[in-house]
């Protein structure tokens, strides 16, 4: 599958008739989806290109709202822990919409992070929250880990 992002090695497997991809943050397989795909990619361009420290991000995960369940598809934290930057991912054939942001900006109504990134594999947006102004600013580029 062609997306905008470099190329790493990628580590697949089939069980049970099932390509699985590893998840090195999860230290697992997980289930190969086009939205995975992208997920691997992006985690290891920041990583690996970004200077992002692998053991500030995780995937997949799980906040809750009273009886609400929200899934975070990755979260980086900053040295203390708090919550810094919320990454959605779609599949390469979904259009980042307005949609898109609404349900991002739903999770950071409960985490306040700083940064917002919606990637489809092709396209990726970062904007940096201004909450003393209320307002957010679209940046051209993801930032390296040091300009955050």
């Amino acid at each position: 599958m062609e997306i905008n992002l470099p190329s790493y090695e990628i580590k697949l497997r089939e069980k049970s008739g099932k390509r699985e991809i590893f998840d090195f943050l999860r230290r697992r397989y997980v289930a190969l989806t086009p939205e995975e795909w992208v997920r691997q990619h992006f985690v290891h361009f920041l990583v690996e290109h970004k200077g992002y420290p692998k053991g500030l991000l995780a995937n997949e995960l799980e906040l809750r709202v009273g009886e609400k369940r929200l899934r975070c598809d990755t979260l980086l934290y900053n040295n203390v822990l708090q919550p810094k930057m919320i990454i959605e991912y779609k599949a390469p054939d979904i259009s980042i919409t307005q949609r898109v942001f609404d349900q991002i900006t739903a999770y950071n109504m409960l985490l306040h992070v700083d940064y917002l990134v919606v990637s489809n594999g092709m396209q990726h947006y970062c904007c940096r929250m201004d909450y003393e102004h209320g307002t957010y600013e679209f940046l051209k580029d993801i930032p390296s880990y040091e300009e955050l």
